[in-house]
């Protein structure tokens, strides 16, 4: 599902990027234009559908976060 998701989620307007990391735990890191994006993202019908499979079959808990990144740099 993580996969289709993410080529989703790259179609929607607004979409910045994303990362993510899978090491026993799992974390995601999606960026995105501004709140309205966020919202209509979340209301999108198909990634609602994984959200409720998501919470069904494949994670025992979630956390949200909405953040605004000011500053990102570092060395490659």
């Amino acid at each position: 599902m993580a996969a289709p998701m993410v080529e989703l989620a790259a179609e929607q307007p607004g979409f910045l990027g994303l990362e993510s990391a899978r090491d026993g735990l799992g974390i995601s890191v999606s960026y995105r234009r501004d709140l309205e994006s966020i919202a209509a993202w979340k209301a999108n019908a198909e990634h609602r559908e994984a959200q409720r499979l998501g919470r069904a079959r494949w994670y025992g808990g979630f956390r949200l976060r909405i953040a605004r990144v000011e500053r990102d740099y570092g060395l490659d």
